[in-house]
């Protein structure tokens, strides 16, 4: 199987990746759907912590705003350290590919830019359950804010790849994206903040640009 470094990009165009269609459907949703539904579940979480646990509203606001800006270091430790995994071993690039390897050689793919919404259940659950095993009846606080995070990057990330860039000072983000794309798949993690990319100098020097 193919490294991300070693494939061809394809602008336009899309792969099977499973033989069995049911596993194959899985693999591919409209961005909006996921997104729908993680939104809805940060709401029912926001409710519940307002509503049930009955937080302090400058408490919940904190929180909240905490794990959103939260999800960009989780998004950058993700995408550089489970998507750009040393690819070492057969099952390493098995999964490399499976969930990101796929969208480097078809980027274009509209279908594989968001994670579908069986893989965005399953993982968001897994994260509230640490989260709250960590932190408690804090998490329905926090936990909200992290996936409205991971929307925001998600919709960025959908935008990036689906839309010409803009005439405008966002066009920077669309420039950012394709350069680790088309240049350097191993730097640029960042997708919604290159925030993290500075702190863990994962830029390459300007010479190499």
């Amino acid at each position: 199987m193919e490294t991300i470094q070693d494939q061809q990009v394809n602008s336009t165009g899309t792969k099977q990746l499973f033989k069995n269609p049911i596993l194959e459907k899985l693999t591919r949703s409209h961005f909006s759907i996921p997104l729908s539904i993680l939104t809805a579940i940060s709401l029912f979480l926001s409710y519940w912590a307002v509503a049930e646990i009955q937080f302090a509203m400058s408490t919940f606001v904190l929180l909240f705003i905490t794990g959103f800006f939260s999800w960009t270091l989780g998004e950058y430790f993700i995408h550089r350290y489970v998507f750009h995994m040393k690819d070492d071993k057969k099952w390493k690039r098995a999964i490399q590919y499976t969930f990101h390897g796929v969208h480097h050689e078809y980027p274009k793919d509209k279908d594989r830019i968001v994670m579908p919404p069986a893989g965005a259940i399953i993982i968001g659950s897994v994260i509230f359950g640490v989260l709250w095993l960590i932190m408690q009846k804090y998490a329905f606080a926090f936990v909200p804010g992290f996936l409205m995070g991971y929307v925001l990057y998600a919709f960025v990330h959908y935008a990036i790849h689906a839309y010409q860039p803009p005439k405008n000072f966002l066009r920077w983000l669309w420039i950012y994206h394709s350069v680790h794309h088309y240049k350097h798949p191993d730097k640029y993690f960042g997708v919604s903040s290159p925030f993290w990319d500075y702190v863990f100098n994962s830029i390459p020097k300007k010479k190499n640009d």
